[in-house]
């Protein structure tokens, strides 16, 4: 066998891959031989058909499966043996222009279109220092994150009269048609609050429904009715539900942060101001990390085969976009895989390599926060969220979680990398003006 690069540009080649008689004989052979063993063909006992007969009903396809695993395995060791930094994948040169006789020929010849990213390297000290930001955290967000804490903590209770913000539940009716249902307060237009401010229970309403709900997607969940109700209803209230306040209590300390962890009004606010400011500071490392990506972008040029690239893409996905739509997201298309080439390149320097005990853990991480408060404050849970953890990796029926979850390893690892090597400023600025910046 004979692989031949045929350049045509930096970025742009054909690979050539003559495949002799003696690349596939052997296995074709083979191959041919155990059809014969198995073969259960009327008026030959089992093993006995004659070797023509199976080379004539099978021959051709046992040889075309067999060049094809030639070439699957040829083609990607070659790449790999000789450093080719791809861009897509190879692109089969069609057959109209090599066409192959089955039957006959012993020779093949296969070409392959490859894209190539152009030359380029990783220089940190070339790249313009990045802002960063301290952000200070003030009594005022200490104050808000309390204030939506006792809301979200409080229990519920069952006032008899309705204030904004309560879940009315009661009967609409219409005519013949009636249902039972619940309406939010943050479904109602703010022009139709008075309607239901200060009603009582069991009080029968008269609306009218488009003039009432904000939307007719609010219309349809709170009438439950998707046959486009309109008009006027009645709604009678029999029940209201409201999440009181809790209080700033040694029970409300306990829930929001865990048991015993402070003892004091003092001590709870000390704490969440110091969780405020670890929350900014991962936003903050969060914009940094997205900074120091763009910066890299914008500082490394790295030549890519556009024509390949819009031809690949068409194929790849198989018509589902026109030319024209390839075009309209092309520039965005050229960011993502350049960026990936980039960070290759530092993975492939630093050798970063991800092992199983960290997907382990970040797949850890993500059950504990899908559990909340709950995982933090109790160890006990420790044992079997290793366990949830352990059967979403080796879950049968979905085995991309585990390259899921290695892919975001694998990616803060580069992440880290990058931060870690880029030069950055430090700017201290208040809650408001970060959440401009981000806004921007």
């Amino acid at each position: 066998m004979n692989i031949s690069l045929e350049k045509s540009t930096p970025v742009n080649a054909r690979l050539v891959v003559s495949i002799s008689e003696a690349d596939y004989k052997p296995q074709v052979d083979k191959n041919l031989k155990d059809y014969r063993k198995r073969a259960n063909i009327k008026g030959f006992r089992p093993g006995m058909v004659p070797m023509q007969m199976v080379q004539k009903m099978f021959g051709k396809s046992v040889l075309i499966d067999e060049i094809n695993s030639v070439l699957g395995k040829a083609v990607p060791e070659y790449i790999k043996e000789n450093n080719l930094n791809l861009v897509g994948d190879p692109m089969p040169v069609n057959e109209l222009e090599n066409p192959i006789d089955w039957d006959t020929q012993k020779e093949f010849s296969f070409s392959y279109e490859l894209g190539l990213a152009g030359e380029f390297s990783v220089d940190f000290e070339k790249v313009p220092t990045i802002q960063t930001y301290e952000i200070e955290a003030t009594e005022k967000e200490v104050e808000e994150t309390i204030e939506n804490l006792r809301k979200n903590s409080g229990d519920q209770i069952h006032p008899d009269t309705v204030e904004e913000g309560d879940m009315i539940f009661g009967t609409f009716a219409q005519g013949e048609w009636t249902s039972k249902s619940a309406i939010p307060f943050k479904a109602i237009k703010e022009e139709a609050k008075a309607t239901f401010i200060g009603a009582a229970k069991d009080a029968t309403l008269t609306f009218d429904l488009q003039a009432t709900f904000v939307d007719e997607k609010s219309i349809e969940l709170a009438t439950g009715n998707k046959d486009g109700l309109t008009g006027e209803v009645t709604f009678t209230i029999e029940d209201i539900t409201r999440n009181a306040i809790a209080e700033l209590n040694q029970a409300f300390f306990d829930k929001v942060l865990g048991e015993g962890k402070v003892s004091s009004e003092e001590e709870f606010r000390s704490e969440i101001l110091e969780i405020i400011k670890a929350n900014y500071k991962r936003e903050a490392d969060f914009l940094l990390r997205i900074d120091a990506e763009k910066a890299l972008l914008e500082n490394i040029a790295i030549e890519l085969p556009e024509d390949f690239l819009r031809k690949w893409l068409i194929q790849v996905n198989e018509g589902k976009f026109t030319p024209e739509q390839i075009d309209a997201d092309f520039e965005n298309v050229k960011k993502d895989i350049r960026l990936n080439l980039i960070k290759n390149e530092i993975a492939t320097k630093n050798e970063i390599k991800v092992e199983y005990p960290e997907v382990l853990e970040r797949t850890k991480e993500m059950i504990r926060g899908q559990f909340g408060m709950y995982a933090s404050a109790d160890n006990s849970m420790d044992e079997m969220i290793e366990r949830i953890a352990n059967g979403y990796l080796t879950d049968k029926n979905k085995q991309d979680n585990f390259m899921k979850m290695f892919n975001e390893v694998y990616a803060a690892k580069v992440s880290d990398v990058i931060v870690a090597n880029v030069k950055t400023e430090s700017k201290a600025i208040n809650v408001d003006e970060f959440k401009q910046i981000v806004g921007a």
